[in-house]
């Protein structure tokens, strides 16, 4: 008798270690969605409570090939001040989730695959110098009587989202970030003849145009980039740029995203 109440209690308590790591699976990929959606608005302040508390080690981000951030502080810096000016789009749609929770409960990882737009106004300084003429609509398109090109940009994107999470007064939180563009085109151009194109901007580093239309670049990187994003290109074959989420026990048996 007592053989199987060993055997059902061990039952039960591999039952609820999986119960758990389903409800936390569900709980990562919550805290990512939310983080797109308040994204999408321009909602910074609320999205700085989703990453983990100032002072945790191992805190990165990285939005381009140029740099990555290293620091509490230097995360928190892109989500502060970014505006909502009038006429501007963003609308990031993440799909196919691989999330996988370690078995240890303390972390997890995710893989996101991301379509959207982008849009706004540019002043027309910007032109030519902060990015390259290429990255704005024609001149000679109108809306209204109004010139919707030449100092107008509107774009589809597409990116990858990798990220590492770290659970912290049992609450799941951002850890690790990692945008990587596959690419874009403006709404009045294809992929692949804007590919080369692409290169250059994304190169440039541009975070948003602001209120006055005028560039506003990242924030200065803690160190350069080692790891980048293979943006797609007419004449190369595509590939995975980070592993993919599989099952695991400790974050020490992982790759850090």
């Amino acid at each position: 008798m007592s053989d199987k109440f060993a055997e059902l209690e061990a039952r039960v308590v591999a039952a609820e270690r999986l119960a758990q790591r389903a409800y936390d699976r569900g709980t990562v990929e919550n805290v990512f969605s939310r983080y797109m959606h308040l994204h999408n608005v321009f909602q910074d302040e609320q999205i700085k409570p989703l990453w983990v508390a100032c002072g945790t080690p191992g805190i990165r981000a990285q939005y381009t090939n140029v740099g990555v951030y290293t620091d509490y502080d230097s995360v928190m810096a892109y989500h502060t001040g970014r505006p909502a000016p009038a006429g501007k789009l963003i609308l990031h749609q993440t799909t196919t989730p691989t999330v996988e929770v370690a078995a240890d409960g303390e972390t997890a990882k995710g893989f996101w695959l991301m379509a959207g737009l982008e849009s706004g106004l540019a002043e027309p300084g910007n032109v030519g110098t902060a990015m390259p003429e290429n990255l704005y609509e024609p001149v000679e398109k109108n809306v209204q009587g109004k010139r919707v090109g030449g100092d107008r940009w509107a774009h589809w994107v597409w990116c990858q989202y990798a990220l590492d999470f770290l659970k912290q007064d049992s609450e799941w939180k951002i850890w690790h970030f990692r945008c990587l563009e596959v690419s874009r085109a403006p709404f009045s151009e294809n992929w692949i003849t804007f590919a080369d194109k692409n290169q250059v901007a994304f190169e440039k580093d541009l975070a948003y145009f602001g209120n006055d239309g005028k560039a506003v670049f990242m924030p200065k990187p803690d160190e350069p980039a080692s790891k980048k994003a293979d943006i797609y290109g007419p004449n190369r074959v595509r590939k995975l740029d980070v592993p993919l989420p599989v099952p695991y026990k400790t974050f020490s048996e992982t790759e850090e995203y």
